[in-house]
Protein backbone atom coordinates (compact mmCIF):
# COMPACT_ATOMS: atom_id res chain seq x y z
CA UNK A 1 0.00 0.00 0.00
CA UNK A 2 1.57 3.35 -1.04
CA UNK A 3 2.48 5.67 1.81
CA UNK A 4 0.95 9.06 2.28
CA UNK A 5 1.00 12.17 -0.28
CA UNK A 6 3.73 14.49 0.82
CA UNK A 7 5.73 17.65 -0.25
CA UNK A 8 9.54 17.26 0.60
CA UNK A 9 11.72 20.41 0.35
CA UNK A 10 15.24 20.18 -0.46
CA UNK A 11 17.67 23.16 -0.45
CA UNK A 12 19.96 23.78 -2.96
CA UNK A 13 22.98 26.48 -3.61
CA UNK A 14 25.96 27.31 -5.93
CA UNK A 15 29.18 28.42 -5.61
CA UNK A 16 27.93 31.76 -5.46
CA UNK A 17 25.75 31.11 -2.94
CA UNK A 18 22.37 31.23 -5.03
CA UNK A 19 19.66 29.52 -2.72
CA UNK A 20 17.07 27.09 -4.46
CA UNK A 21 14.52 25.06 -3.69
CA UNK A 22 13.58 21.95 -4.64
CA UNK A 23 10.05 20.51 -4.24
CA UNK A 24 8.98 16.67 -4.39
CA UNK A 25 5.70 15.93 -5.20
CA UNK A 26 4.57 12.55 -4.16
CA UNK A 27 4.10 9.20 -2.04
CA UNK A 28 6.45 6.48 -2.13
CA UNK A 29 5.46 4.97 -5.01
CA UNK A 30 5.76 8.49 -7.55
CA UNK A 31 7.03 12.19 -7.35
CA UNK A 32 6.83 14.92 -9.52
CA UNK A 33 9.97 17.30 -9.33
CA UNK A 34 9.63 20.67 -9.08
CA UNK A 35 13.20 22.70 -10.50
CA UNK A 36 16.85 21.19 -10.95
CA UNK A 37 18.88 23.62 -9.91
CA UNK A 38 22.80 22.86 -8.50
CA UNK A 39 22.68 19.21 -6.67
CA UNK A 40 21.55 16.08 -9.00
CA UNK A 41 22.99 13.96 -6.62
CA UNK A 42 20.57 15.09 -3.82
CA UNK A 43 17.83 15.41 -5.43
CA UNK A 44 18.18 11.66 -6.90
CA UNK A 45 18.66 10.59 -3.53
CA UNK A 46 15.67 12.04 -2.09
CA UNK A 47 13.82 10.88 -4.73
CA UNK A 48 15.02 6.96 -4.15
CA UNK A 49 13.75 4.29 -5.73
CA UNK A 50 10.58 5.86 -6.52
CA UNK A 51 8.97 6.78 -10.12
CA UNK A 52 9.70 10.13 -11.23
CA UNK A 53 6.93 11.45 -13.61
CA UNK A 54 8.68 14.72 -14.85
CA UNK A 55 10.87 17.31 -13.76
CA UNK A 56 8.78 20.45 -14.07
CA UNK A 57 10.48 23.72 -14.42
CA UNK A 58 8.79 26.45 -13.53
CA UNK A 59 10.97 28.73 -15.81
CA UNK A 60 14.02 28.40 -18.35
CA UNK A 61 16.41 30.03 -15.76
CA UNK A 62 19.64 28.47 -15.26
CA UNK A 63 19.12 27.94 -10.90
CA UNK A 64 15.65 26.24 -12.39
CA UNK A 65 16.97 23.95 -15.22
CA UNK A 66 20.85 23.40 -14.91
CA UNK A 67 20.84 20.23 -13.94
CA UNK A 68 17.47 19.22 -15.58
CA UNK A 69 18.83 16.94 -18.67
CA UNK A 70 21.20 15.12 -16.34
CA UNK A 71 18.91 14.62 -14.12
CA UNK A 72 16.18 13.21 -16.08
CA UNK A 73 18.48 10.94 -17.32
CA UNK A 74 19.73 9.67 -14.42
CA UNK A 75 15.54 9.22 -13.33
CA UNK A 76 14.62 7.72 -16.48
CA UNK A 77 11.86 10.46 -16.55
CA UNK A 78 11.21 13.82 -18.90
CA UNK A 79 11.80 17.58 -18.60
CA UNK A 80 8.68 19.90 -18.76
CA UNK A 81 9.30 23.58 -19.82
CA UNK A 82 6.75 26.08 -20.74
CA UNK A 83 7.42 26.58 -24.87
CA UNK A 84 8.14 30.32 -23.77
CA UNK A 85 10.72 30.18 -22.04
CA UNK A 86 12.77 27.93 -24.77
CA UNK A 87 15.82 30.67 -25.60
CA UNK A 88 16.13 30.74 -21.80
CA UNK A 89 16.88 27.06 -22.02
CA UNK A 90 18.92 27.16 -25.07
CA UNK A 91 21.26 29.46 -23.50
CA UNK A 92 22.10 26.78 -20.36
CA UNK A 93 21.60 23.49 -22.85
CA UNK A 94 22.21 24.26 -26.64
CA UNK A 95 22.44 20.50 -27.49
CA UNK A 96 19.27 19.07 -25.24
CA UNK A 97 15.69 20.26 -25.91
CA UNK A 98 13.18 19.80 -22.94
CA UNK A 99 10.84 16.51 -23.43
CA UNK A 100 7.52 18.54 -23.32
CA UNK A 101 5.87 21.59 -22.67
CA UNK A 102 3.89 23.18 -19.65
CA UNK A 103 0.92 25.07 -20.68
CA UNK A 104 -1.60 26.75 -19.20
CA UNK A 105 -4.74 24.92 -17.45
CA UNK A 106 -1.89 21.67 -18.20
CA UNK A 107 -2.67 18.69 -15.04
CA UNK A 108 -0.26 16.62 -14.59
CA UNK A 109 -0.41 13.52 -12.59
CA UNK A 110 1.43 12.06 -9.59
CA UNK A 111 0.35 10.15 -6.41
CA UNK A 112 -3.39 10.23 -7.28
CA UNK A 113 -2.73 14.27 -7.14
CA UNK A 114 -3.23 16.49 -10.28
CA UNK A 115 -1.46 19.13 -10.35
CA UNK A 116 -2.65 22.27 -12.98
CA UNK A 117 -0.20 24.68 -14.70
CA UNK A 118 -0.67 28.17 -14.50
CA UNK A 119 0.83 30.28 -16.63
CA UNK A 120 2.41 33.53 -15.02
CA UNK A 121 4.48 35.31 -16.95
CA UNK A 122 6.66 38.44 -15.69
CA UNK A 123 10.79 37.14 -14.13
CA UNK A 124 10.23 35.11 -17.87
CA UNK A 125 7.85 34.98 -20.86
CA UNK A 126 7.21 31.26 -19.84
CA UNK A 127 7.27 31.37 -16.27
CA UNK A 128 4.72 28.73 -14.43
CA UNK A 129 2.93 27.98 -11.19
CA UNK A 130 2.38 24.52 -10.31
CA UNK A 131 -1.40 24.25 -8.15
CA UNK A 132 -2.16 21.57 -6.29
CA UNK A 133 -5.79 22.62 -5.20
CA UNK A 134 -6.07 19.19 -2.84
CA UNK A 135 -2.96 20.19 -1.07
CA UNK A 136 -3.53 23.93 -0.93
CA UNK A 137 -0.48 24.76 -2.14
CA UNK A 138 1.20 26.51 -5.14
CA UNK A 139 5.10 26.27 -6.26
CA UNK A 140 5.37 29.39 -7.86
CA UNK A 141 8.93 28.93 -8.65
CA UNK A 142 10.44 33.23 -9.41
CA UNK A 143 6.62 33.86 -10.06
CA UNK A 144 6.37 37.43 -8.13
CA UNK A 145 4.15 36.88 -5.08
CA UNK A 146 1.69 39.60 -6.35
CA UNK A 147 1.34 37.97 -9.54
CA UNK A 148 -2.53 38.62 -9.84
CA UNK A 149 -2.70 34.66 -10.63
CA UNK A 150 -1.58 33.68 -7.19
CA UNK A 151 -3.95 36.35 -5.61
CA UNK A 152 -7.00 34.82 -7.42
CA UNK A 153 -6.31 31.42 -5.55
CA UNK A 154 -7.91 30.68 -2.06
CA UNK A 155 -6.41 33.32 1.02
CA UNK A 156 -4.65 29.76 2.52
CA UNK A 157 -2.96 28.49 -0.24
CA UNK A 158 0.41 28.20 0.52
CA UNK A 159 2.79 29.69 -1.72
CA UNK A 160 6.16 27.39 -2.18
CA UNK A 161 8.66 29.71 -3.65
CA UNK A 162 11.62 28.59 -5.57
CA UNK A 163 13.87 31.04 -3.32
CA UNK A 164 12.78 31.70 0.14
CA UNK A 165 10.42 30.99 2.74
CA UNK A 166 6.72 29.97 1.93
CA UNK A 167 3.93 32.38 2.68
CA UNK A 168 0.35 32.57 2.02
CA UNK A 169 -1.92 34.52 -0.72
CA UNK A 170 -3.68 35.93 2.65
CA UNK A 171 -0.31 37.14 3.74
CA UNK A 172 0.70 38.63 0.16
CA UNK A 173 -2.96 40.20 -0.30
CA UNK A 174 -2.24 41.34 3.32
CA UNK A 175 -5.97 39.99 4.48
CA UNK A 176 -7.02 37.45 7.08
CA UNK A 177 -7.62 34.01 5.80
Amino acid sequence: MPGEVRIEHLLTSDSADVRNNVWLIGDDDEVLVVDAPHDPDGIEAAVGDRTVVAIACTSGLDPHVRFAPELAERLTTQVLLHPDDRDLWDAVHARHEPDGPLREGQVLHVAGLRVRVLHTPGQTPGSVCLEVPDLGVAFTGDTRRSHPRLLALPPKTRLLRGHGDETTVAAVAGRAG
